[in-house]
């Protein structure tokens, strides 16, 4: 995909969250974003005819932990496009921005199964305990 598409698809995005598109480098093929409060990345935009992944990072320190859930995406099998980059980038920043976490409900199910596992647990403990006493 040319450069100048790829900055439209950015724009775009941007126009559905927090992120503003605060530079674009085509030589680089690089695109800078930021948000409040004090949030910013960048994507660098593989060459058409390479087989390069695209890449994401921040020079914030604060910021580039958050990351890793996009870049670990980027890593994984198939190609993908950079509106689902941005999309795992935003996900990845949803607490930098005060934002509730899309998954929440995911979570607290998944904590859900581990309480009632270890509740079991106990259980069993406590009766394994029962009976070494007279």
């Amino acid at each position: 995909m040319e450069f100048q598409q790829l900055a439209d698809v950015a724009d775009k995005w941007c126009s559905n969250t927090p992120f503003e598109l605060i530079a674009t480098e085509e030589t680089e093929r690089r695109m800078d974003f930021y948000a409040d409060p004090g949030v910013s990345f960048y994507v660098l935009c593989p060459d058409n005819g390479c087989g390069d992944n695209f890449h994401v990072w921040s020079e914030s320190e604060d910021c580039l932990p958050f990351l890793q859930l996009a870049q670990d995406y980027i890593s994984s099998c198939g190609k993908k496009t950079l509106h689902e980059i941005l999309e795992k980038v935003f996900k990845s920043f949803r607490p930098l921005l005060g934002l509730p976490d899309v998954d929440d409900d995911a979570f607290e199910e998944y904590n859900a199964d581990v309480e009632e596992e270890e509740a079991e647990t106990d259980h069993q403990q406590m009766g394994v305990s029962q009976h070494l006493w007279p």
